[in-house]
């Protein structure tokens, strides 16, 4: 069988049967990308984040390499380039043995198109410099790298690498780099020496010295020009690289990302940036504590088709906003926060369809926030006022087009589900309240999992088969002979039949598969 068909064939069914065509797309997750639901060892159900989920994918399409390399040796011939397309590590003492793999058969590298470092030991154990060296060797010798993410923080390493990516990886599409704040003048010529560019995720940790003694340098003066950059995703503490790239050419953005997590100082300009690139958006997303400008910022995105908030923020009315007088901070009631009617935009937004909730952690009374209400209701009342006025805004007079509404909480989806549901009284009626709002307009109101919101998965009724779960010692990279030593040889006809039945599920989910920058 492995020989009456053509090397062109089996690459197309491998492709197929490794899940390639979702770990080499160029988007990276986004905040409205969904969440899956999975069986724990004891049969619980648990929410698994986008970003576990690619985890896994990448490594169950190792796995399928594997199976397929061992069939036979025309598939091992044909599919040891498969084994090394993809790299995923998250032990990265493996980066050296890679590096000894790619010592011995240097046109392996040639084959390399994704490397994916993912957060490991929790923060105990050898850090990211401890392994520059092999990291640094095995760039030099993948130059069709297309995707490079390290969401584990580079610190002093990252200048090194950068140089290395900007010299040899001149096919780089995507990357996620994790860096001090201090490094942003680096991550400017970093992105200067990579023009083609089209996903790009930063995340910018807290200064390791002093922040007032931080200068761009020359990197201040960069105006750089990205024309094919469509994808950019901020995180931390992003303020300086906010404010300079506010200055630059994206003539392609069309999806932007903000996420300054619990911080509420020093909160950067997303005015200033968006009045620069916020005609060409179509996905825009911004999650912080402090309320932004939303009518400011929705009149300055007039294409968005997607747009994610906090539904947390005081968002005051348009007349309130207008009294040079009015103080926000210290004439605040519930009264207020009830009674004052909330619009989230100047004018209709003509194409807006798609809307994502942050926050509502207290809406719904389960979890942690549970216990705030007992310890400070005032604070969860005032949020949960907050939480009705803005979703009362979501009204077909301001979005004529909106399709769905989704609450992006994994962590809230989880709680409600090991609470059973929202807890009774008030939170239950927001909860009745909010659905029969999305009822009359037509819209849906889902979970980050993109089921109907207050749809649970059913009570556990079987053992999960542990498919998911990957042992860690499986997860090896192993090439040409040292598969012939180390695996027994297994039917050709169970594997093919099993190949070919991965291959039918896949290509009737293919055309299903939305791309992650507009996953709804």
């Amino acid at each position: 069988m492995a020989d009456r068909l053509p090397p062109e064939l089996w690459s197309y069914i491998f492709d197929l049967a490794a899940d390639e065509n979702v770990i080499f797309y160029p988007g990276l997750p986004t905040s409205m990308t969904p969440s899956t639901w999975s069986r724990a060892i004891y049969g619980e159900w648990k929410v698994r984040t986008p970003q576990d989920t690619i985890n896994i994918t990448q490594r169950r399409s190792y796995a399928t390499k594997k199976a397929i390399i061992r069939t036979c040796k025309r598939w091992q011939q044909l599919g040891t380039e498969f084994l090394v397309r993809c790299l995923f590590f998250d032990n990265p003492t493996k980066l050296r043995d890679l590096r000894h793999i790619l010592d011995r058969d240097t046109s392996l590298g040639w084959w390399v198109r994704r490397l994916h470092i993912t957060h490991f030991l929790n923060g105990r154990g050898p850090t990211m410099g401890d392994f520059e060296e092999p990291l640094l060797a095995i760039l030099t010798q993948t130059p069709n790298l297309e995707i490079f993410i390290v969401d584990w923080p580079m610190s002093t390493a990252f200048g090194a690498i950068a140089d290395t990516l900007g010299t040899y990886c001149h096919n780089l599409r995507t990357v996620h780099w994790h860096v001090p704040c201090e490094f942003i003048s680096k991550v400017i010529w970093a992105l200067e020496s990579l023009p083609h560019l089209i996903s790009v995720h930063l995340t910018f940790d807290p200064a390791l010295k002093e922040p007032d003694t931080i200068t761009l340098g020359s990197a201040e003066s960069v105006r750089l020009i990205l024309p094919h950059l469509q994808q950019l995703f901020l995180k931390g503490f992003c303020q300086d690289f906010m404010e300079q790239a506010a200055g630059w050419t994206l003539p392609m953005l069309n999806s932007f990302s903000f996420d300054f997590g619990a911080n509420t100082l020093n909160v950067p300009d997303v005015v200033g940036f968006l009045a620069q690139h916020g005609a060409t958006l179509l996905f825009l997303d911004l999650n912080c504590v402090p309320a932004l400008d939303v009518r400011t910022i929705l009149a300055l995105c007039p294409i968005l088709t997607a747009f994610c908030f906090n539904l947390d923020w005081k968002i005051t009315s348009p007349e309130r906003s207008a009294s040079p007088t009015h103080d926000d901070t210290f004439n605040t009631t519930l009264d207020d926060v009830d009674l004052a009617p909330i619009s989230l935009t100047n004018r209709p937004h003509e194409h807006i369809q798609h809307i994502g909730l942050h926050g509502c952690i207290y809406a719904f009374g389960v979890g942690y926030a549970s216990a705030y209400l007992t310890a400070d209701p005032l604070r969860t009342l005032l949020v949960q006022r907050s939480n009705d006025a803005n979703f009362r805004a979501l009204s077909r007079a301001s979005f004529p087009r909106l399709e769905r509404v989704r609450i992006l909480s994994p962590l809230l989806l989880q709680d409600l589900n090991d609470e059973n549901g929202p807890r009774a009284g008030e939170c239950f009626e927001r909860w009745e309240s909010w659905w029969d709002a999305c009822e009359s307009m037509g819209v849906r109101l889902e979970d980050c999992s993109t089921g109907l919101l207050g749809t649970l998965p059913p009570e556990p009724v079987e053992e999960p088969d542990g498919s998911d779960e990957e042992e860690e010692d499986e997860y090896e990279y192993h090439t040409g002979d040292e598969e012939e030593r180390t695996s027994a040889r297994v039917s050709n006809v169970a594997e093919l039949r099993e190949l070919l039945e991965e291959c039918r599920k896949m290509s009737a989910e293919a055309e299903q598969h939305p791309p992650l920058f507009f996953p709804f």
